[in-house]
């Protein structure tokens, strides 16, 4: 069946390269290679993913073999790594055998099919990951599969219990996310309308209108992934209807993490995979599910709106929460990343957080560099190739050369095929101010303003050079609610945490005990090197003074500070004998936000 790609009429201001265009190193570029080389490449992946769908006996239950497939082919299409191809050929093949006459692809016994958790989940995966192999190979065996999936799931909705969320305590959305996504996706490849009505009329997802239920209660409503996945969804579907698609829900849940309190000072969000508010950093905080899902609601809301803050959100979460969710040598990976206390290894490879952090790793590469109407935005800053076609037709390739964020200083080379006119795009982020740009060593005189794109249009020819300094400070963030009256350690995206196997000196002391240690700012000295969570990466040495009354000058303590991944990090928050040196989170003042009005969250 020929693809027949259905229009969208709501433009982006931002259009992400593919995959094969744009090259990533740095520690993003690490990241996604040692998760090829450490993690995906050592899945046994035909026992623990694929015999479950070739037997068809379960009764029930979630494995993630569509996440997996979307993962594998993106990170094939990325590196071309033969073995990455090899395994998502696998994949694929397998998985396309193992569909059966009526379409459905799924591990339950014919009597569990669509009425059992989490058989719809699962199939609203493998829909997207056969999509995914359309879109990165061409593979017309996968969109045929994947067509052929989402007739079965329109043919058969109705054998859904209308009471599975009384029997389960689990709501329909949450039972079933991820299916709006799929079927739009399928609708955009098919232009079948069965698949944009089963998602406009069957699911209703435009009257969609839930507000932000914090805790964990019956019925799971407040499951932020769940929530975010259907997000998501939504301004998809706002991108073809623009019109008649409110997006009440996607700003409700950006107002809840930015404005009321429910995102942590790592990007991470939730307890228990639940909304909550209260700044508790311990436990099972920040779910790898809705840390992946987060980011594609930035990215989501940055192509649509083109407006820095999104891609500062996009930065903080993945050098902090994100990268904690995977052991440095990339092999392990958790479902939680707490900010105090212990953190714990996932024990197995199957599951939602394990197959979405593979996914979400396969897409930074796409977070780097997008086209605009006008020219090319930069986004991340990390060593990176960039190649795209220009408004007039022409290719501009460009190379991004950095060591932040160890420093702030970053350098763009163009290389346009002729000289042309075009606009270039540097996000600044909020926490930069002072930041300087140059083009071909000349100071430019545009102001590059915190929280914006500072746009430098002019005619650009290869060899130009633009160089961007980020003055790189020290900021002590102040807490709130838990955490109000201490102060997180940041520099630039990163933030700095406390290792007690680092410091020998406070062993004995457990997480809450550690917070009330009382940093003094000025001992904040220069970083220096570190390698526990990144080759090259950084550490500081700061004064602390023991908890308690005492006023005396001379610290008891020079402790060492790590970057946030560090996967011994035990605490993040100290006091202050002065607060004066607090400051607020730049992501959190709505003056960082423009066209934004702040308001209260339902």
């Amino acid at each position: 069946m020929a693809a027949a790609a259905a229009t969208t009429t709501a433009a982006d201001r931002f259009e992400p390269l593919d995959l094969r265009q744009v090259k990533v190193g740095g520690e993003i570029g690490r990241r996604i290679e040692v998760t090829i080389t450490n993690n995906l490449l050592v899945l046994d992946a035909d026992r623990d993913f694929l015999a479950p769908f070739g037997a068809k006996d379960r009764d029930g239950g979630y494995i993630g073999l569509g996440k997996l497939i979307d993962a594998t082919a993106r990170l094939a299409a990325y590196s071309r790594d033969p073995r990455v191809l090899a395994l998502k050929k696998h994949l694929v093949e397998r998985t396309l055998a193992s569909q059966e006459v009526d379409g459905y692809a799924g591990m339950l016994a014919p009597e569990h099919r669509v009425t059992r958790l989490w058989d719809v989940h699962e199939m609203a995966y493998l829909l997207w990951g056969l999509l995914t192999d359309y879109e990165c190979f061409e593979n017309g065996a996968s969109l045929e599969g994947a067509r052929r999936l989402g007739d079965y799931l329109v043919a058969h909705w109705n054998r859904f219990p209308a009471d599975r969320p009384d029997q389960t305590d689990v709501a329909t959305h949450v039972a079933v996310t991820g299916v709006e996504r799929a079927m739009l996706a399928l609708y955009r490849r098919t232009g079948d309308p069965r698949h944009l009505d089963f998602v406009v009329r069957t699911r209703a997802l435009p009257d969609w209108d839930l507000g932000i239920v914090i805790g964990r209660r019956p019925l799971i409503e407040g499951h932020i992934y769940a929530y975010l996945c259907r997000c998501l969804a939504l301004l998809e579907l706002h991108r073809l209807r623009p019109a008649t698609t409110p997006l009440r829900q996607p700003e409700r849940a950006l107002d809840f993490l930015t404005w009321n309190d429910g995102l942590l000072i790592t990007g991470a969000a939730g307890q228990c995979e639940i909304w909550t508010n209260d700044q508790d950093g311990r436990g099972d905080l920040g779910e790898t599910c809705a840390t992946a899902y987060q980011l594609r609601l930035y990215d989501a809301f940055l192509r649509l709106r083109g407006e820095a803050p999104f891609g500062d959100l996009i930065e903080r979460t993945v050098w902090n929460t994100l990268f904690a969710a995977q052991s440095p040598d990339g092999r392990r990976l958790r479902y939680f990343s707490p900010v105090e206390g212990a953190r714990v290894y996932f024990d197995g490879d199957t599951y939602c957080c394990p197959c979405n952090y593979r996914r979400i790793i396969a897409e930074l590469p796409q977070m780097v560099f997008y086209r605009t109407d006008d020219g090319v935005a930069v986004n991340l800053f990390a060593p990176a190739e960039g190649q795209l076609e220009l408004p007039g037709g022409r290719v501009l390739r460009l190379r991004q050369e950095t060591a932040y964020p160890n420093d702030g200083r970053i350098e763009l080379r163009l290389e346009p095929e002729q000289p042309e006119r075009f606009g270039v795009q540097l996000r600044i982020p909020a926490w930069a101010g002072g930041a300087t740009v140059q083009i071909n060593g000349k100071a430019e005189p545009a102001p590059a303003t915190p929280g914006t794109f500072l746009t430098l249009e002019r005619t650009w020819q290869a060899g130009d050079r633009i160089t961007l300094e980020l003055p790189m400070r020290w900021r002590l963030v102040e807490g709130r609610q838990r955490q109000a009256g201490r102060v997180a350690v940041m520099r630039g995206p990163l933030v700095f945490c406390l290792d007690p196997t680092q410091n020998p000196e406070l062993a004995g002391l457990d997480a809450a005990e550690l917070g009330y240690l009382a940093l003094d700012p000025a001992s904040l000295g220069e970083p220096e090197p570190d390698d526990s969570v990144r080759p090259g990466g950084l550490a500081c040495r700061a004064g602390f003074w023991k908890a308690g009354f005492s006023l005396n000058r001379q610290h008891a303590f020079k402790l060492r500070l790590t970057e946030f991944p560090n996967p011994s990090g035990t605490a993040t928050y100290f006091r202050l004998r002065d607060y004066a040196a607090a400051q607020k989170d730049e992501l959190l003042d709505p003056a960082t936000w423009t066209g934004r009005t702040r308001k209260d969250t339902p």
